[in-house]
């Protein structure tokens, strides 16, 4: 993937950095695979706003992924490579040799034309998928399952991926992208090679409308509000506002907020790094 700067003619596009979608190789879905998506524009049942920010956006349609991967020794050939409107990552739709066809997550390098095969005994390269337990030490890998048969719950979104550092006994340990070590259980499964899109993370969205079709409204920071609305508002001319910590209380730097009796805990082998404070 690449990503392009725009040519300054209007203010929207001065600053804009945006994707060449030089992989995308067609714009028209496969239409058995999609499905309808509804918006809560951040409201509850009972229409109470629970999540602010949230709001309008283009409308989408839900594109359904194979995120198990459990049609073991068929062979798949990828038809094409798409952008999902529902993810950073890129998708590929493959077809089975019996005819289905279904969508995964597509890996970085992963071209239309190629073969892919999930289950035991298939070769390590992109794209298949395969056991934790058949998988060699050092491999890069993405769409880690958490839990056997459930599908793929880590490293999905763009360019991310983990790190098979060793095995011993039922469990494998994986490094995950926020630097955290963690046991699976080697019954799992998981797809080799990085996600697509590396360079989804360079975009620079160039105006705050552009932010509105995404389905995001205006965010105000807490020190622009009063002290009853927000724990750093208030004071005389512009005031630092204190500690940063959102409108509920909580520190936003330093403070834990992960439950200690939480059944995963023991799994962790090494939490994710933090930055050096100075």
């Amino acid at each position: 993937m690449a990503v392009k700067k725009f040519k300054p003619v209007t203010p929207g596009t001065r600053t804009r950095v945006g994707n060449t979608f030089a992989e995308v190789t067609t714009n028209k879905p496969e239409k058995t695979l999609l499905a309808p998506i509804s918006k809560s524009g951040g409201r509850s049942r009972t229409g109470k706003m629970t999540m602010r920010q949230r709001g309008g956006g283009h409308k989408r349609r839900y594109r359904i992924i194979d995120f198990k991967r459990n049609k073991d020794g068929m062979l798949a050939t990828v038809k094409t490579i798409e952008y999902d409107p529902n993810r950073t990552a890129y998708i590929a739709l493959v077809e089975y040799q019996d005819g289905e066809k279904r969508y995964i997550i597509a890996p970085n390098g992963l071209t239309v034309g190629d073969t892919i095969v999930s289950g035991k005994g298939a070769e390590p390269k992109v794209g298949n998928c395969l056991f934790l337990a058949d998988i060699p030490l050092g491999s890069t890998i993405h769409a880690i399952e958490l839990q056997p048969g459930k599908g793929a719950a880590m490293a999905r979104s763009a360019g991310t991926n983990g790190v098979l550092m060793g095995k011993e006994a039922r469990y494998v340990s994986v490094k995950l992208p926020s630097g955290e070590v963690r046991r699976v259980l080697a019954t799992c499964r998981a797809t080799i090679g990085v996600t697509s899109n590396p360079d989804h993370q360079l975009q620079v969205l160039g105006k705050a409308g552009r932010k509105r079709w995404l389905g995001r409204r205006p965010r105000v920071r807490g020190v622009a509000m009063n002290p009853v609305d927000h724990p750093m508002g208030g004071g005389e001319g512009r005031a630092s506002g204190g500690h940063p910590r959102s409108r509920t209380g909580i520190m936003a730097k330093g403070q834990k907020t992960r439950n200690n009796k939480k059944y995963s805990s023991k799994l962790i082998i090494s939490r994710r790094k933090t930055k050096s404070r100075k």
